[in-house]
């Protein structure tokens, strides 16, 4: 039976995320401008430590009930936050812009099919064309040099965050609606900011000598991440983490956007690559529905079709 494609009216859960990808996607140059005075590791912890602290506040009613499973839910997305965020700081210590956002565009692919692993549903066809005009748009994006992958630990890092920012989005959608929505953000960004700190000894990291710039970062992506992670959580209840991951998709064009204001000149293929990323999105918010055939009329005996 032939196809046709339906559109999708946009939900507001899905307008929220779009919001807070564009938020994501313009927090890029405050990080750039943070890791000039302050190290990966230490920055994460209080970055997040800011997030927990405004969270803490905003549902200090909600934590008087917390139960055990509110406790393990936000302590395993906590732990994907801080390993994804965590990693992915690290690995740009060493490695240009360009190739970093080729390689955590890996995620794009991956969560349809981590998603078909865990949740045992094969994803729409359309999320994964979708997905692959995202991956395509991204690597374009990034540019001819991040083709010519040499494998240091810079790009090992990065390709290895890729894994828990997965994790990360199939986990909230795994616990979204079965735990209550502000402790759960309590715990995972406390869970990040702690787990931060906590590795500066490990990976031989020393606080960093005051500056109001860092600071300023740190306050600042901290109210961002709260929002972030407090709208990720009520979004992903209705969301499915496919179609999330390719509104998620999105973030590096915000990033270029931001950093075509501060000044950068993207190349054409970068501005064909954001093309494609927005056309992945439209993509995936299309179904393909099957026509059915009108039931056929009873024949009179006469072999004439009866009216109704």
């Amino acid at each position: 039976m032939p196809a046709r494609l339906r559109w999708m009216r946009l939900r507001p859960q899905e307008a929220a995320l779009l919001v807070i990808t564009a938020i994501w996607g313009s927090t890029f140059l405050l990080v750039h401008w943070a890791m000039e005075h302050a190290g990966p590791w230490f920055f994460v912890g209080i970055r997040f430590l800011v997030a927990g602290a405004i969270s803490v506040v905003l549902f200090r009613r909600a934590l008087r009930g917390i139960r055990w499973r509110d406790v393990g839910a936000g302590v395993a997305i906590g732990v994907m936050i801080y390993l994804g965020y965590g990693l992915q700081t690290v690995g740009l210590q060493t490695i240009d812009s360009s190739t970093s956002a080729f390689i955590t565009a890996m995620y794009v692919p991956l969560v349809p099919l981590a998603q078909w692993a865990v949740f045992r549903r094969r994803p729409p066809a359309m999320a994964f064309v979708g997905a692959a005009l995202a991956f395509v748009g991204l690597v374009l994006i990034a540019g001819p040099d991040a083709l010519s992958l040499t494998l240091g630990t810079g790009e090992i890092m990065t390709m290895i965050s890729t894994l828990p920012i997965a994790a990360e989005i199939i986990l909230i959608s795994l616990f979204a609606g079965r735990i209550d929505l502000g402790r759960i953000t309590v715990v995972q960004l406390l869970t990040a900011g702690v787990l931060g700190l906590l590795t500066m000894p490990v990976a031989g990291e020393r606080i960093p000598e005051f500056s109001w710039i860092w600071v300023g970062c740190a306050v600042g992506l901290g109210a961002a991440s709260c929002i972030i992670q407090l709208t990720m959580n009520w979004a992903q209840r209705s969301v499915s983490p496919t179609r999330a991951t390719i509104i998620y998709a999105a973030e590096p064009v915000w990033a270029a956007v931001i950093g075509r204001i501060a000044g950068e000149r993207l190349p054409a293929t970068a501005l064909i690559g954001g093309a494609l990323v927005v056309v992945g999105i439209l993509a995936s918010e299309l179904k393909l529905i099957r026509r059915r055939r009108p039931p056929e009329r009873p024949v009179s005996p006469a072999g004439s079709a009866l009216r109704p």
